[in-house]
């Protein structure tokens, strides 16, 4: 979903850098996978087609950070009356 972003904190040696990838338009969304030591984020596509990606070495990410858009639930809308008194 538009908005949806994934922070990855990486060891550089002496300092720590910090990356993100963005969901940048309607219907995209950011997957996150750990594959043969390398941490990929990439935003896809509704149709499952790959944008961008970010690689990184497993062994250098200090920390993965998802940070999902907040969605409202149908559970969670206030209650409306449409009732006329």
């Amino acid at each position: 979903m538009k908005g949806d972003r994934v922070e990855i904190v990486v060891d550089a040696g002496d300092t720590t850098r910090t990356y993100e990838v963005v969901a940048s338009r309607a219907g995209r969304r950011v997957e996150t996978a750990v594959r043969r030591g390398v941490v990929e984020v990439s935003e896809v596509t509704r149709s499952g087609s790959v944008v961008r990606t970010a690689r990184f070495m497993a062994t250098r990410v200090l920390a993965l950070v998802e940070q999902p858009v907040p969605r409202e639930d149908a559970s969670e809308r206030p209650l409306t009356s449409d009732v006329n008194p």
